[in-house]
């Protein structure tokens, strides 16, 4: 496939990049300094998008928006999460859908903050969007994709859970911690946590691109949550140290602000319902399993 990707710098976009040329498929980056390569450029910020030198696609892989997880959640930095992903989501979806030839698929990143705190309860697919900053967002999000929708585009919403990867996330911050034996859980400990190892991500990400039967939204999870606890307790033991601390929820409140609330004590015990369904199988669906092999200890 020839596909157009953004946010290709990210922690997910630039290891999506090598594994999709990997498998072969050929893959242009639109980035927002103009190349007289590609000749492609956006602004979204702008409102501009240029996708010149009769460029067609088969696939639009959309990541781009600013990290939610870096610092807390000023009043700025809460626009420029908000005007990141819909701004500039309604500007790749609009632009698409007035190509000639169109692209197949569209597959615009959301996230399993979509579900907000759902407690103990299994959420799937099906589920509605739960109450929060993020909820609205990633509601908002995925309505940008609108334009190609209705333009006759497969879109999909990757719902992503958090990603277990060395090169960042919720692993490059905790480890160095964690390895001096100061890890702890956080808040209440029996709050859910969905996750997925980077390689199952881009294994689902691959296998979506060719099962014309998947659209909507798509959680990026595996089907095996943990609770904070577990995952702390876990980690301990893949590093071989004790867990012995809690970090009271009060604390994170007063560190993180509303960041803490909802990116570590809110619950979202979500399993992916639609990957199961079409017969995709994780490699890493356990945590520890997962753990040890990004980590490389066996």
């Amino acid at each position: 496939m020839n596909i157009l990707v953004t946010g290709a710098s990210g922690l997910i976009g630039s290891a999506l990049l090598p594994y999709l040329l990997n498998k072969g498929h050929s893959v242009i980056k639109l980035e927002r300094e103009k190349s007289p390569v590609s000749g492609l450029f956006w602004d979204p910020g702008n409102n501009i998008i240029e996708l010149r030198n009769n460029k067609s696609f088969d696939a639009v892989i959309h990541l781009a928006g600013e990290n939610v997880g870096d610092g807390r959640w000023t009043k700025k930095k809460k626009e420029r999460i908000v005007s990141s992903r819909i701004n500039g989501t309604s500007l790749i979806s609009e632009t698409i859908a007035r190509l000639d030839p169109k692209p197949k698929i569209m597959l615009s990143a959301s996230g399993i903050g979509f579900y907000g705190d759902q407690g103990n309860r299994i959420i799937t697919e099906n589920d509605s969007a739960g109450k929060g900053f993020l909820s609205d967002v990633c509601l908002k999000w995925e309505a940008a994709t609108k334009p190609a929708k209705e333009a006759g585009i497969r879109v999909v919403y990757l719902r992503i859970a958090p990603v277990l990867s060395l090169k960042g996330g919720i692993i490059k911050k905790l480890l160095p911690v964690f390895k001096l034996g100061c890890g702890a859980s956080m808040g209440p400990g029996t709050q859910y946590l969905s996750w997925i190892v980077m390689s199952d991500l881009m294994d689902a990400v691959d296998f979506i691109l060719h099962n014309n039967t998947i659209e909507g939204p798509v959680n990026l999870c595996t089907p095996n949550p943990v609770t904070n606890f577990q995952f702390a307790k876990t980690l301990g033991r893949v590093v071989s140290r004790p867990v012995i601390f809690n970090l009271p929820s009060t604390v994170l409140k007063t560190i993180f602000g509303e960041m803490a609330k909802e990116e570590l004590l809110f619950s979202t015990r979500a399993v992916p319902d639609r990957l199961i369904n079409s017969n995709f199988e994780f490699t890493f669906p356990e945590v520890e399993k997962g753990l040890r092999n990004i980590l490389k200890i066996p």
